[in-house]
């Protein structure tokens, strides 16, 4: 297996102060955050942003600080923008922050239910996204929540709309209106991944219940993963976790007992092909 690569979802869109006490909200938290995280074994910063009261923000200035701050205080790190924002933001602003041309960025693969809203992703949009990641030289990570999502993905790859290989695509599982993480849904989706696009990479984000239960099939299954706030707050059931970076530690502590190795930064840019 190659080199497992671990991202950090510290922040999100959803989760808030009152949910988790120790969510890093502005820049200087977050990069105070994501250097811990590194120290810890992750290699990727999946950035959302917020203003400082708190609220999700696709706000230009603002990415431009928390990136900025995140590169002086860890300058090996991975940057992944989110171009998903909050759910209802508008798509415009979505798309903005490819312009500042991180390394990487979130590219959503469809619309789903998403607990009491709609996460709304247009074909057209998402073409137009696919384009600008073209456009500005960015990597992208395709978020995928249901196993349509990976044909779907298929087809712009046939129709030359995503380019970029191998693709990295990421199984969100356990959003309420979306797949669930039970291990045999994992195991579809990794199957079904692999005979539409064989090239790919892929990782999970495990919400919730789900983040063990899919990050440790990851472990052994070749894949990587996703942890942090955005997709849970507790490291056991029931006792809120201290930082993100306490479970990026768990996640390479349990690395290093089956014996696969964290990727270096460098392995890291290697398997996402961002020398490209």
């Amino acid at each position: 297996m190659e080199p497992l690569i671990l991202t950090a979802a510290i922040t999100g869109a959803e989760t808030t102060r009152s949910d988790q006490p120790n969510l890093p909200i502005t820049p200087e938290e977050q990069a105070k955050e994501a250097k811990a995280c590194f120290e810890a074994g992750a290699r990727v910063i999946h950035l959302h942003i917020r203003e400082d009261d708190g609220s999700p923000s696709q706000r230009l200035e603002r990415f431009q600080e928390a990136i900025s701050a995140i590169r002086k205080a860890v300058p090996e790190i991975i940057i992944q923008i989110s171009t998903g924002g909050a759910v209802g933001e508008a798509f415009e602003k979505r798309l903005a922050p490819l312009a500042l041309k991180p390394e990487m960025g979130t590219l959503n693969a469809g619309t789903l239910n998403f607990g009491n809203d709609v996460f709304i992703n247009h074909p057209a949009d998402i073409i137009r996204l696919a384009e600008a990641f073209k456009e500005y030289g960015v990597v992208p990570e395709v978020e995928v929540y249901e196993s349509g999502m990976i044909d779907s993905v298929a087809r712009l790859i046939k129709k030359g709309i995503i380019t970029h290989s191998p693709l990295h695509v990421q199984f969100v599982l356990g959003v309420p209106g979306g797949m669930s993480g039970k291990p045999k849904n994992l195991m579809y989706m990794i199957d079904h991944l692999h005979e539409e696009i064989p090239t790919a990479t892929w990782a999970v984000a495990g919400i919730g219940k789900w983040h063990l239960p899919t990050s440790l099939i990851a472990l052994v299954t070749g894949g990587h993963i996703r942890c942090g706030f955005e997709d849970n707050i507790f490291y056991h059931k029931g006792v809120i976790a201290d930082s993100n970076a306490q479970l990026v530690a768990r996640l390479a502590r349990i690395a290093e007992e089956i014996g696969r190795p964290l990727a270096t930064p460098e392995q890291a840019r290697q398997i996402f092909a961002l020398h490209k």
